[in-house]
């Protein structure tokens, strides 16, 4: 709310908080960029969703405020006798190209530059009222009346379903009214219709009207009023009188209601300034091109009202839109009916056989199912948003190299929201939080580890070997990184000691204490409902090779020899003065990480070489960028097509995986016609698409960390052999973690180490097979107990637990111990640990599950995969609509095409072909 001093008005947010409205702006956004679907010609560009035809514009106009403007006037860049450099853009008001002789409405808008740099967009129409009353009344006449033809007369009957005919009539008449064909832009008058600040104290509409000139003779033809400005600004100056209309009272002048004429005869317009056209202004294609925003602006005009409010969400959305900097997935009719359809169906399926007991093909339609409820209702964004919107300067586009490259810190991959998941972004959420303090430590974490988690006897995944292992911990730090305090603060988080263990000692070297202290989470703050915690990411959201490259700029230089990676002459990683590996995330380091950071520089190194010869006119930062592209697209392809397909070793998955990467092949007749009928654009896998966020702006999860702690996988003992059958020794995880990694690798060989995971099994990810190397384990100046860490962090950061989880994941709740284990001795503990199964913890829920034939892990655990694997692809432009030959190269995309993770061990492991046949899945175990 906003009080004057001398007359009162306020503002009114709609929905009854300013973060409501804002959500409500957003899906108004989305609305008017359908619009602009409609409104495009088949096989035409999108043109901008209002004032589509540009009639004339300049960019050296003047505007000159009055000697005498009155003292309460004199605020920013409106004083006595200033002048000001002003463009100025006259247009049409639809959202399609339409003849001049057709009958519309026409807009004005200016520009003003100040001497000081500031700019300020003045927005009007030819009428001096609004059809709509407010934002909901803008977006769905927008929405209604988009495409013309038969479409715009079905719209109205929506309209008169929505808005009631009385509001529908009169919104109709006003616009018919309003819609009327002009013989110049320069005779008309323009009205801002919805007010501003002026000033602390006042509100104002403002207007643009003529001043008298010398006409030229009458034009016609369908661009004539481009036409006749231009014969008329050869005969003289084009001036108009720049006015404002006062706030009066709320009755007679509101703020929210835009369709109340502000005109009264007891109040005329007082002239503040004069806009002067000056001889012989050409039209200007610069100007056309400029997005005007009323929000481009200062504090003292500020725009008001939610009709004010709602354009600065859909005029950006619209621009961004038309500039191909935001994309909205044209969705064919056929598709939302069928997949509403599939839905409907599945969810009554699933009530009596679950997916993976269905037939290859339903099974693929049933995922396809829920992956559309999924993302309906499991995206949850938890940033702090701008709300209410504020004033801004005009927005700056990213420059060549961020639109054409990654940026290390994950800004303007989306180039409507420069932000976006980049390093600091809020975690969001795929359930609902439930942030409970007085749960933290109930049942104790450190009781649940000891009878549920830590490792009796290792139970191996026989399907997989140890690569798949190391490759999930090497995605995992370039995905999500939480930031912590520093042990020994007033941040700590205190874990006390169940009766009868001994104290811990919390730090090395240090004394036995009563409890387990962990270092806290650093928190953003709460979210927008004041009880979100939020976590900012470290890593920035995106795909992007962070964990080899780095995610800073900075740190990415430190890491560089031109445009190859620094490596040792033998090919090895350097390290630095402690011993430690130099790479982009080098925590939590063991073996298994320093021969996947190895392997991927090494590759990178290659790519430069191979990117230098083709293209010897390229500059090192082009062939280091070029070849950073292709490896990160490399390594999402490898995940997304060979290790999920290992982890989850069923022929849907398999199927599943390859049609979202490459696909439906052409001789899959069945699923090219489902997918016709139920998700066209998925035909030709995500990288043929455009991104997509869907129901909220992309971020990685809480949920999504907490079902990727796989710690399980990590075996507590190896042996080390050649592919000869040499042995090289036996070590445990602790002889290969940390500063030792680095010592092991060059003294086994990058090959045998390979060689070595690639024939032996990682663990089973399920109860009773925690690695007991990870229960006592130094890090940072710590000693930690992993999977208590990993339980007191999950209940730290709200994530729900497993009931909750499950039917928040559209699952049914467990009502029976017996249906979470078929493991008696298991279900006794479960039963003595917690005091009711709707407290069980979620990732102890998602070890115990029974997971489905041939899964790796549970089908909990699934849902937010098949949500956010896709996700992470779909929202990504470099893995969308810029995964393109003058993005990457087409010798780049070939090599993504044709690389495997096989034939990258090939490459830097010659020795390796022998034991690793070419076509062989590099995850599953080596013969």
């Amino acid at each position: 709310m906003t009080t004057g001093t001398r007359v009162q008005w306020r503002e009114v947010f709609l929905g009854g908080s300013p973060e409501a409205e804002r959500r409500l702006f957003e899906r108004m956004a989305v609305q008017i960029m359908r619009t602009q679907l409609k409104n495009r010609k088949h096989g035409q560009p999108i043109v901008a969703g209002f004032q589509a035809k540009g009639t004339y514009a300049v960019d050296d106009a003047e505007l000159r405020f009055r000697d005498d403007l009155p003292a309460d006037l004199r605020v920013g860049f409106a004083q006595p006798g200033a002048v000001w450099r002003t463009a100025v853009r006259f247009s049409n008001a639809e959202g399609r190209i339409l003849d001049d002789r057709e009958p519309d409405l026409r807009g004005a808008a200016l520009r003003v530059t100040t001497g000081t740099g500031e700019q300020h967009d003045l927005l009007m129409t030819n009428a001096p009222v609004s059809h709509a009353r407010d934002a909901r009344q803008f977006a769905e006449f927008a929405v209604a009346t988009a495409g013309g033809g038969l479409g715009r007369y079905l719209g109205l009957g929506r309209l008169l379903a929505v808005l009631g005919p009385a509001e529908t009539i009169r919104m109709v008449r006003n616009v018919l009214e309003g819609r009327r064909r002009i013989g110049s832009v320069a005779t008309e008058t323009y009205w801002s219709r919805i007010p501003i600040t002026w000033g602390d104290e006042l509100a104002v509409q403002y207007l643009l009207r003529p001043l008298p000139g010398d006409a030229p003779p009458a034009q016609d033809g369908p661009d004539f009023l481009t036409a006749e400005m231009g014969a008329r600004l050869q005969r003289g100056d084009v001036r108009f009188e720049l006015c404002v209309q006062r706030f009066r009272s709320p009755e007679e002048t509101p703020i929210e209601d835009a369709a109340v004429d502000w005109r009264s005869a007891d109040a005329p317009p007082e002239p503040v300034a004069t806009l002067t056209i000056r001889t012989g202004s050409c039209d200007n294609p610069v100007v056309h091109a400029m997005r005007f925003n009323p929000w481009n602006t200062t504090e003292d005009f500020r725009p008001l009202g939610n009709l004010n409010r709602v354009r600065k969400a859909a005029y950006d959305a619209s621009a961004a839109h038309r500039d191909q900097r935001r994309w909205l997935t044209d969705v064919p009719a056929r598709n939302r009916i069928a997949s509403s359809a599939m839905v409907a169906i599945f969810g009554l399926v699933n009530r009596f056989r679950p997916w993976h007991r269905l037939p290859a093909s339903l099974a693929l339609l049933n995922l396809a199912a829920l992956r559309d409820v999924l993302r309906r209702d499991n995206l949850i964004d938890t940033e702090n948003r701008e709300a209410p919107p504020r004033v801004r300067d005009v927005p700056v586009p990213p420059r060549p190299e961020e639109r054409d490259f990654r940026t290390h810190e994950g800004r303007w991959n989306d180039l409507s929201d420069r932000d976006m998941g980049a390093v600091g972004a809020a975690f969001g959420r795929n359930v609902p939080a439930v942030h409970r303090p007085d749960l933290v430590n109930e049942p104790n974490p450190i009781v649940v580890s000891r009878e549920l988690l830590r490792r009796d006897a290792f139970r191996p995944a026989t399907s997989l070997n140890i690569l798949a292992a190391t490759w999930i911990q090497f995605q995992v730090h370039d995905w999500v990184v939480h930031a912590r305090h520093p042990l020994g603060g007033p941040d700590d988080v205190r874990v006390p000691l169940p009766p009868g263990m001994d104290g811990w000692v919390n730090t090395p070297g240090g004394e036995p204490e009563p409890e387990m202290r962990i270092g806290g989470n650093i928190s953003r703050g709460t979210g927008a409902d004041g009880t979100e915690l939020l976590f900012g990411n470290v890593a920035s959201h995106w795909w992007d090779g962070s964990e080899v490259y780095g995610t800073g700029t900075a740190k990415a230089h430190e890491l560089r020899d031109g445009a190859r990676i620094r490596l040792t002459p033998e090919g090895y990683l350097p390290v630095d003065v402690a011993g430690a590996e130099i790479t982009g995330f080098n925590e939590a380091w063991w073996l298994g990480l320093s021969s996947m950071h190895t392997l991927f520089a090494r590759e990178h190194n290659l790519l430069c070489d191979e990117l230098s010869s083709r293209n010897p006119e390229w500059d090192s930062e082009r062939v280091y960028q070029t070849a950073r592209l292709v490896v990160a697209a490399m390594i999402a392809k490898i995940h997304t097509v060979e290790w999920t397909p290992a982890i989850l070793a069923t022929d849907v998955l398999r199927r599943g995986m390859n049609v979202n990467w490459n696909g439906v092949p052409a001789n899959d007749l069945l699923s090219r016609i489902g997918l016709w009928l139920t998700d066209v654009n998925a035909l030709h896998g995500i990288p043929g698409t455009t991104p997509d966020h869907h129901s909220a702006p992309y971020s990685l999860t809480e949920d999504f960390v907490t079902v990727y702690r796989m710690h399980p996988l990590i075996p507590d003992d190896y042996t080390f052999s050649t592919p000869d059958g040499q042995t090289l020794g036996d070590r445990t995880f602790l002889d290969l973690q940390g500063v030792r990694a680095d010592d092991e690798l060059r003294a086994l060989g990058l090959s045998n180490v390979m060689f070595s995971f690639g024939t032996a099994h990682p663990g089973a990810i399920t109860l009773h097979n925690y690695p007991l190397s990870l229960l006592s384990l130094e890090r940072d100046g710590e000693l930690i107990d992993l999977s208590v860490v990993d339980l007191v962090r999950t209940r730290m950061r709200g994530v729900p637990r497993y009931n909750d989880f499950r039917e928040a994941l559209h699952m049914p709740r467990i009502t029976r111990w017996e249906d979470l284990s078929d493991d008696p001795a298991t279900v006794a503990k479960l039963r003595a640990v917690y005091r009711g199964i709707d407290e069980v913890d979620t990732m102890v829920g998602l070890f115990a599950e029974t997971p489905p034939e041939g899964f790796g892990f549970s089908d909990t655990a699934f849902r937010v995969f098949i949500l956010m694997a896709s996700r992470r692809l779909q929202s990504d432009r470099f893995l969308t609509v810029d995964y393109r030959p003058e993005v990457y190269t087409q010798f780049g995309l070939d090599h993504i095409a044709a690389t495997t993770m096989t034939d990258l061990i090939h490459r830097h492991c010659p020795e390796l072909k022998g034991v690793l046949p070419a076509g062989r899945n590099a995850f599953a175990p080596w013969s």
